[in-house]
């Protein structure tokens, strides 16, 4: 069988073909091991087991505020329906948030940086709003203006308001396609990042241009229609820096996303490289491999990539 070689594209953030062909071919029962024991990957049995985890892991944070009358403070990834399981645990067992402070990661923005309106369905902060804060019993919800979200009026000091109130307890994450952290983007050929990896670290939040895989991405998400509809993905976002992330107590990285519940996953490799690739701003999930982070990942996710060629899609 003859072997073609080629190059990756220009458009893709990481091309080190040597390391993503090692990345690529990592079997499960290696998939768990990493040179740095505060770096702990996690595997757990499916996606369900995986959302339940991340709730909980919400839960006892704000638990322990509670218990012990202090202020929380949560960096929350992307407020989708399952926030509703966590505000009915913080009802079921009386949990008052009165001293509880949320801050979204990201949110969308047009094409001149203006963030979507709080009432915007697809957005974040709406989705906060629906599906955690206002599902909270009124008599233990947290004051409205304690729930935060990225926008253009804020993004100047939004890190400021995070660190104002000693940083994040725990900061909640998952990479996109091309490895982002939060909407940290890798960037397209000619707009790499070209600062140190320092620098990189110390990024605070800003308005930033999505890249164009990162549209592909989220226009396979459920909010957009399961339907790749490249047009109706906002071009850009305002978001948190890696600053936010490693100034956090406590960091926890989700990855178990497959497409509608199928075994079509962009997560499966983009995983890979966060976790066991170089630490690089080319992937900006990967400077978690430098800080004490529980990394969870499905066992779909860790499963050996196998091509398929009995099927065409």
């Amino acid at each position: 069988m003859s072997n073609f070689e080629f190059d990756p594209s220009e458009y893709i953030p990481y091309r080190d073909k040597e390391v993503m062909d090692r990345v690529r071919n990592i079997k499960r029962e290696d998939f768990d091991k990493h040179p740095n024991p505060d770096f702990k990957i996690i595997i757990l049995p499916d996606e369900e087991t995986m959302a339940w985890q991340s709730m909980m892991d919400y839960f006892y944070t704000i638990k322990e505020g509670a218990d012990n009358n202090r202020d929380t403070v949560l960096i929350m990834g992307q407020p989708d329906p399952a926030y509703k399981h966590l505000a009915w645990a913080i009802n079921k067992f009386r949990i008052n948030c009165k001293k509880l402070h949320t801050f979204n990661m990201d949110e969308y923005a047009d094409q001149d940086g203006n963030t979507a309106p709080e009432d915007w369905r697809k957005g974040f902060l709406y989705s906060a709003l629906n599906n955690f804060w206002s599902q909270i019993d009124e008599d233990l919800r947290p004051p409205r203006n304690q729930i935060h979200g990225p926008q253009t009026e804020n993004i100047e000091y939004y890190g400021k308001m995070i660190e104002d109130l000693g940083n994040a307890d725990l900061c909640q994450s998952g990479p996109g396609w091309t490895g982002h952290l939060a909407f940290i983007e890798p960037g397209l050929p000619g707009t790499e990042f070209e600062g140190t990896l320092e620098e990189f670290k110390e990024m605070g939040p800003r308005i930033v241009t999505l890249n164009p895989f990162t549209i592909a991405q989220n226009s396979l998400h459920a909010s957009f229609g399961y339907a790749g509809d490249l047009g109706a993905v906002p071009p850009k976002a305002a978001t948190i820096g890696p600053a936010e992330v490693l100034k956090a107590k406590k960091r926890t990285d989700w990855n178990g996303i497959r497409v509608a519940g199928s075994d079509c996953s962009w997560e499966k490799f983009a995983t890979r490289l966060a976790a066991h690739g170089p630490v690089t701003p080319l992937v900006p999930t990967s400077i978690l491999q430098l800080v004490r982070t529980d990394f969870y990942v499905s066992e779909f996710i860790a499963s050996d990539i196998v091509p398929r060629f009995d099927i065409t899609f």
